[in-house]
């Protein structure tokens, strides 16, 4: 049996890497562009990783967000 030993700081390093960034983004605004106007992409790289999420921004699309788990859909369907 090989042993593996994985490597904390690489996995690290990717976790906060900009190719990163940028997978998440791609399938937050995925999720984004399925849903109406209202909702906004944020994104930052936090002390552990990359953050990226989806939020109702208005009034309307907090209020459908609630009704229809819209974002939750959207972000499941891509």
């Amino acid at each position: 049996m090989n042993d593996f030993e994985l490597n904390y700081e690489g996995v690290g390093e990717l976790l906060k890497s900009s190719e990163m960034m940028r997978i998440c983004e791609g399938y937050a605004n995925k999720a984004r562009s399925q849903l109406g106007e209202g909702y906004k992409v944020s994104s930052h790289t936090g002390k552990t990783r990359v953050n990226v999420s989806v939020s109702a921004q208005t009034y309307a699309a907090r209020q459908e967000n609630a009704e229809n788990n819209s974002i939750l859909k959207a972000v499941l369907s891509t």
